[in-house]
């Protein structure tokens, strides 16, 4: 996936790299696991289980799974 249109109407994309919209998001004992290694190559730790966008303009949160292109997951800011 490299392009899609936020709710808000801004256009998320990771063709640039680096990017603002790609996080790199692991849980606890993903990350636990891989600092587990005795050597860490940073070009062989694994990409996270989710891969998460957020929207530079709204902060609306986007989050894929298992390279599937439609999001398994949304968020947005709540407002007072």
């Amino acid at each position: 996936m490299a392009k899609m249109d936020c709710k808000c109407g801004h256009i998320l994309s990771t063709v640039e790299v680096p990017n603002d919209v790609q996080l790199w998001v692991y849980t606890d004992k993903e990350w636990d696991g891989i600092m587990s290694d005795e050597v860490l190559i940073p070009w062989q730790i694994p990409l996270p289980k989710y891969d998460v966008w957020m929207c530079p303009e709204c902060k609306r949160v986007y989050v894929f799974e298992n390279g599937n292109n439609i999001p398994v997951m949304k968020y947005v800011l709540e407002s007072d």
